[in-house]
């Protein structure tokens, strides 16, 4: 009986796929669509900071905050946090402040108005918090400034290494 997804046996304890194809397509890709989510995750949350700080996109109750407000700060975080996530230059410490901000941001925003997120709308704020999270755990993936940075000093090192050898 065949099925459309791999069963559990095709995933050994690691989670990492053991053989075939289908696991040298998720093993091949997973970084890769790490950072896919990273750039669409970042792109997404600058229009948060340049909707609050620009005023664009214009939406119909926006207002500008005063820079030194909280929801300024935010606006700032947003538009410049997010486009450090969406080109992958300290991805994980970027993420890490971003996660906590969007924590903030639920507890202080949408809490109040009651326990479900889909009830008081901070889903959005959920969601971020947790995809940033895992960002400031998993880093910016392959597509990544950081991983650019990573490549070219351990090409730097080795070049090194093999001097002083």
């Amino acid at each position: 009986m065949s099925t459309m997804f791999p069963s559990d046996s095709t995933f050994d304890s690691g989670s990492r796929v053991c053989a075939g194809p289908v696991g040298k397509i998720y093993t091949e890709w997973a970084p890769r669509l790490l950072s896919v989510m990273r750039i669409i995750t970042g792109f997404l949350f600058v229009a948060h900071g340049t909707q609050k700080l620009l005023g664009f996109p214009a939406g119909p109750d926006m207002h500008q905050p005063e820079l030194m407000s909280l929801p300024g700060l935010a606006g700032v975080l947003e538009l410049f946090g997010g486009a450090l996530i969406l080109v992958g230059l300290f991805t994980r410490p970027v993420a890490f402040v971003l996660s906590g901000l969007m924590a903030v941001a639920y507890f202080m925003a949408h809490a109040p108005q009651g326990f479900w997120p889909i009830l008081n709308h901070g889903e959005l704020a959920v969601l971020y918090c947790f995809v940033f999270l895992y960002l400031s755990a998993a880093g910016g993936g392959e597509w990544s400034l950081d991983g650019l940075l990573r490549s070219s000093r351990s090409l730097a090192g080795s070049n090194v290494k093999s001097h002083w050898r």
